[in-house]
């Protein structure tokens, strides 16, 4: 089972799973397949989420980040298994291209704005956990 960042069950990945697999395969003759223009949507997908999460790592909205990284994820895997089987036109790959940089100029943002953010959040952990040592020290050195 998935949680969210208050450690509260996540429906979010099941139901991507469905939304993604009726958006982007359909039925022909008992087998699923994606097409070249459903695989360039599934890359527009991903760069529509990626900004999605740009905004809300601007805006503090942590919870949201998880969710929509999951989001990603799963829009992610999907890639992985189908892209290996279509071929695209030479302007395809192109488009492509020019959403993969988008992409990961959009995870420069994140990284950008979340490492500061877990590096000060990691310094008021270890700050509390000295703190806390130093008690017990202090208290076990009161008991004799």
């Amino acid at each position: 089972m998935n949680y969210t960042a208050h450690g509260k069950p996540s429906k979010i990945p099941q139901i991507i799973r469905s939304e993604i697999k009726d958006r982007y395969t359909h039925k022909n003759k008992g087998s699923e397949h994606m097409d070249s223009k459903q695989l360039i949507d599934l890359y527009e997908d991903i760069k529509a989420v990626t900004n999605k999460m740009v905004i809300t790592a601007q805006n503090g909205e942590w919870d949201n980040l998880v969710q929509l990284e999951q989001k990603c994820r799963q829009l992610t895997d999907e890639l992985i298994r189908n892209e290996a089987k279509i071929s695209l036109s030479h302007e395809l790959q192109q488009r492509k291209i020019e959403i993969i940089h988008q992409v990961l100029d959009d995870d420069a943002k994140i990284r950008s704005i979340t490492e500061p953010w877990m590096k000060k959040l990691q310094d008021i952990l270890c700050t509390n956990e000295r703190k806390r040592n130093l008690q017990q020290a202090y208290v076990s050195s009161n008991i004799y």
